[in-house]
């Protein structure tokens, strides 16, 4: 009986699952909310001791997407302005986007403080740290650092600006130290782990997924978030994932189309084509410009750019 329960419960889950592209909120966020977690994954990165959550203050941009970079976790807590990322996707742009993020953060602590900046003294900044976790499918090491000096042309270390980006691999069976110090993280990689284990046995991404939930809260691990979010998670795991493998596929498309044209103008429309028709969907459902620009990993110009070219049905 106790089984049949437990069946029926997960169907009527499954039927009511809809993937939302437009759900904001990512599960490393919904993680590592509570400042007491937060500040352990912060003593975990910092080899620190610190003891008091209610120091840390979350300064977390809320909606806010500003050159495509999804914002998951900031706060400030021992003078420092600490920008915690989560990416399944490898990228060499981090310094860049950070750049961006932290001015626009210090551009508000000035306004808030009423510093003058053509003054004579010294205006005091929190220092900034950026770290990013990853645990993409791409072979990775422990730990690297990316500089936005290796985006210039004359090469790391050169011109008057620096940013810097800790990219730390929190795959399963990388950075052990870091993971054991942080429970809470080593839980996110696990159950990640174990869905992207579901899904080379051959699952489909919503079995995977729920597979994934029945394991962990059996061993223990994240018990607390899926047991009381378990439909929230889900929505939250497929629209990573599902939204990926739906760019993939689309692009995919779209090049084909273009290549059996044989020519460049036509691979080009092609590829247009199949965005102009996911913009179009979109737009149809009510999501905002800034919301599509994040989903298709475009530019908010570039939406903009398509929506006032596109043609009514």
């Amino acid at each position: 009986m106790a089984n049949d329960l437990k069946w029926y419960q997960n169907h009527v889950l499954w039927r009511r699952l809809h993937v939302r592209r437009k759900y904001k909120d990512r599960l490393f966020r919904l993680l590592f909310q509570d400042k007491k977690d937060l500040l352990e994954l912060y003593n975990a990165v910092n080899g620190s001791a610190y003891g008091k959550p209610q120091d840390l203050e979350l300064i977390t941009l809320d909606d806010v997407i500003f050159m495509k970079m999804k914002n998951d976790v900031s706060f400030i807590v021992a003078d420092q302005i600490n920008l915690y990322e989560q990416q399944s996707t490898y990228s060499s742009n981090m310094p860049l986007r950070g750049l961006f993020y932290f001015s626009r953060q210090y551009e508000g602590f000035i306004a808030r403080q009423k510093h003058n900046l053509y003054g004579s003294k010294l205006v005091k900044l929190p220092t900034p740290q950026y770290v990013v976790f990853y645990n993409g499918k791409k072979d990775r090491p422990d730990q690297e650092e990316l500089l936005l000096s290796d985006a210039y042309e004359a090469g790391r270390g050169s011109g008057c600006l620096e940013c810097k980006a800790l990219l730390l691999n929190i795959n399963r069976g990388h950075n052990k130290e870091l993971l054991e110090k942080c429970r809470r993280l080593w839980e996110y990689s696990e159950f990640v782990a174990e869905v992207n284990e579901n899904l080379k046995q051959g699952m489909m991404l919503k079995l995977a997924v729920v597979q994934a939930m029945e394991d962990c809260i059996q061993r223990g691990i994240l018990e607390d978030i899926l047991i009381k979010n378990k439909a929230e998670v889900l929505h939250m795991l497929l629209t990573e994932y599902d939204e990926k493998k739906h760019m993939r596929d689309t692009y995919k498309e779209g090049e084909e189309e273009g290549y059996k044209r044989g020519k460049q103008e036509g691979y080009r429309k092609g590829k247009y084509a199949q965005l102009e028709l996911m913009v179009r969907k979109k737009l149809q459902r009510g999501q905002s410009v800034a919301t599509i620009a994040e989903a298709l990993e475009e530019g908010p110009e570039v939406i903009e750019k398509i929506i006032d070219q596109m043609k009514p049905l």
